[in-house]
Order: structure tokens, then sequence, then C-alpha cells
């Protein structure tokens, strides 16, 4: 008998240890959370608000490509070869960006391809944006990445100017599951 009541005794001082460390795990997640949070640590681009850079590149199709020719709201989206959430969503973004209102004038697809490896395995995907938006690769694609902060793919962006003529991110949460609205 007082075996088992010592058994009994150590079960519930294990118990209640086990429950004060959970809660000062949770506690400290908490805290963690609060912080990258306050720094933007989950952020692959800029956020609605933040201010796009400054780019200049050349389409596939050779056409110019800077921040100064937008004028009115365009989605900029970032694929990248070798990231398999970009092979899933490409398809979703092309049907989405053959709804939007004035069509490639106002779609930008940036494909990264760092390698020649690369460049290769974005070749169809390349071929597949060109119809609905002016697809920029290589160097240029960097560029605009740069200007867009972008640190993680797939991310598809709405941008716009301000009232003060500044190039800003309107939203980073473009659901290209559901039809392009003409807010455009």
């Amino acid at each position: 008998m007082p075996i088992l009541i010592a058994t009994v005794v150590l079960v519930g001082v294990l118990c209640t240890l086990d429950l004060i460390l959970t809660i000062g795990v949770i506690k400290r997640l908490q805290e963690h959370t609060a912080l990258l949070s306050e720094r933007g640590g989950g952020r692959m681009s800029l956020g609605p608000g933040d201010e796009v850079g400054g780019f200049s590149a050349t389409s596939v199709a050779g056409e110019p490509v800077h921040d100064a020719m937008i004028e009115s709201e365009t989605v900029v989206a970032f694929f990248s070869p070798s990231c398999g959430p970009c092979k899933e969503k490409l398809p979703k973004f092309i049907e989405y960006a053959r709804g939007v209102p004035r069509g490639r004038e106002q779609v930008i697809a940036v494909v990264t391809a760092d390698t020649p490896e690369d460049a290769e395995a974005a070749a169809p995907g390349v071929a597949a944006l060109a119809p609905v938006a002016r697809v920029v690769t290589g160097r240029d694609a960097e560029a605009v990445a740069n200007a867009c902060k972008v640190r993680g793919f797939p991310v598809v962006l709405k941008v716009n100017r301000s009232t003060d003529g500044r190039l800003l991110v309107m939203t980073d949460e473009v659901d290209v599951e559901r039809p392009a609205v003409a807010t455009y």
C-alpha cells in the first residue's frame, strides 16, 4: 500500500511539472511569434503599403518593362522553376491572368532562372505565360525581384500608383483561384 501511495504522488508531481513546463513553452512561443510579426519575419516580399523600388527590364518578347510604366493596378507574379508550390500555382495564375481586364498590359510575370538548367526547366512556363503576361527572366528578373524584395516563391502582388505618384503594393495575397476582379 505505501508503494501505491508513493507511486500516485510521484505521478502527480511529474504531471504537475510537465504542466508547468508546457505552460512555459507556450508563453515563450507566443513571445517569439510576436517578435517575428513585428519584424515581418514571415514575409516573402514587400507587403501592403510598401513602396516598390525602381526597376528596368526587358521582357522575353523584347518589350520594355519598368516601374515608371505602371500607371494603374498591375499584377506582378514571381515564380521559380525549382519551386514545387510554383509548379502548382502557375496554371492557376495563367488562368487568373487571362481574366485581367486589360490583359498583358497589366500583368508582369517574373521567372527566375539562375543557371542554364533553370532556364531550360523554366522554358515551358515562360511559353505558357507569354500570351497572358509580359514575362521577365534572367538578370532582368533579378532586378524586378530586388525592387519587390522577393525572398521566396511563389509571390503574387498587386501594385498601383498612390495619389502622390509612388508605386505601392496594394496586396500581397492575390487569390489566383478566383477570377480577376475588374478593379483595373
